[in-house]
């Protein structure tokens, strides 16, 4: 078995080992992962925080030994939180990185990093606050940073910003937690899912106060919440279907 480090900020997670394949996901600076099958030019990995697995080029990620990927696995994250900082690397060299990086490899990768992170689990009543952050960034299917998100990539990085792990699609988020009877019994940073016509749930949002919703569709929105689903204030229609309300936290 082979390891690795993401050392770049943001590196496409592909379907199929080419190009042109469809975006699954994005790996971030720090990331930690298995290396399960390696091409000539294209390796596929599991990722160690949700397990989620896709394609990866091999020029884009540093190989690790098993000791460091065991050693910096068992660390509590430490995550990078602004929206956008700097990495210099030893030939003093700039790049910048994401928020909800993973800084724990730092030394590792011989890098260094003089900004802002988060390293300890946060009050549910964070996770509102931290998801405003991403307020208005552009939906983009297999996104997970403030310039292209994915509904699930949403509510992953801003429940990991404040040290709770999601998985990573929608479908698979509404297998963890608690189901709430009804909308009033949820609580500003519980999740709601929505499904499509075929009963797959397709959807998921952050629950507000005042039934209001924050959710990735076309930007990240602040909609409103009803029994029936999301209201979109902006085309007088409902958008999405209420499928469950969940409470992780």
């Amino acid at each position: 078995m082979q390891y690795g480090i993401c050392n770049l900020s943001i590196v496409p997670l592909k379907l199929e080992p080419t190009d042109k394949s469809e975006l699954v996901s994005q790996v971030l600076y720090g990331d930690l992962f298995k290396v399960l099958e390696q091409r000539k030019y294209w390796s596929r990995i599991r990722l160690a925080f949700d397990q989620y697995e896709g394609w990866i080029d091999n020029k884009q990620y540093a190989e690790i030994e098993e000791k460091d990927y065991t050693t910096l696995n068992d660390e509590s994250l430490k995550l990078s939180s602004d929206l956008v900082e700097f990495i210099e690397n030893e030939n003093s060299q700039l790049f910048t990185i994401p928020i909800g990086s993973t800084l724990n490899g730092l030394k590792l990768l011989h890098h260094k990093h003089d900004g802002n992170f988060v390293n300890v689990v946060r009050p549910k009543a964070q996770i509102a606050k931290t998801a405003f952050t991403y307020l208005n960034a552009p939906y983009l299917w297999g996104g997970k940073t403030p310039f292209g998100i994915d509904c699930s990539g949403f509510t992953q990085m801003v429940y990991k910003l404040n040290g709770y792990k999601l998985l990573r699609d929608a479908s698979q988020q509404a297998t963890q937690g608690v189901a709430l009877s009804f909308i009033e019994e949820s609580e500003p940073g519980d999740l709601a899912f929505f499904d499509n016509e075929e009963g797959n749930i397709v959807h998921v949002g952050i629950i507000l106060k005042d039934n209001y919703i924050i959710h990735a569709h076309g930007k990240v929105r602040i909609d409103r919440l009803d029994h029936s689903g999301i209201y979109n204030v902006d085309k007088n229609k409902h958008s999405h279907k209420l499928r469950v309300i969940k409470k992780i936290i």
